[in-house]
């Protein structure tokens, strides 16, 4: 659970440095809607060996990070918690980097198949009870390089 003073903390440093972001990097996402803006530090998981792997056997992870996996194309998307020590948000995102459905608290360890449903590109693992606390929902919006930025909700700047 995330307390209550980090969060907003986190809130205000996080919302402040998405808006005043007009780059992006590879090792980092911004997420928007009508709730406000949020900026996490991500690893990327993008080839197989890595997204087996993902956050298992990790006992705690910053406030301000979390994993991306990123896959080739849209697919249909099943997680489960084996390993996984610490409770996670799931935002699962289409191909212009909006969040389709989220799982949140998934629980440490379970291996009870959580559904990201179809047509899944990305998804966006955070602290769990973080998406809730920063007020994320679906239809939120995430921008990252690895989306085509023509078709992106929210595309990265072009330089």
């Amino acid at each position: 659970m995330i307390k209550r003073g980090v969060l907003i903390a986190f809130l205000t440093l996080g919302a402040g440095f998405a808006q005043a972001s007009e780059t992006c990097s590879t090792s980092a996402v911004d997420i928007r809607g009508d709730w406000g803006q949020a900026h996490f530090n991500v690893e990327v998981a993008d080839d197989a060996e890595e997204q087996q792997k993902g956050l298992m056997f990790r006992e705690k992870m910053s406030a301000s990070a979390g994993m991306l996996f990123v896959y080739e194309r849209p697919h249909t998307a099943r997680f489960w918690m084996k390993n996984t020590l610490i409770p996670l948000d799931m935002l699962f995102l289409d191909e212009t980097g909006r969040v389709t459905r989220i799982a949140e608290n998934a629980k440490p360890l379970d291996e009870t198949p959580i559904d990201g449903g179809d047509n899944v590109l990305m998804i966006l693992e955070i602290n769990g009870g973080m998406a809730r606390g920063l007020g994320i929902t679906v239809g939120s919006e995430l921008r990252h390089p690895a989306f085509d930025s023509a078709i992106a909700a929210w595309p990265c700047p072009t330089e």
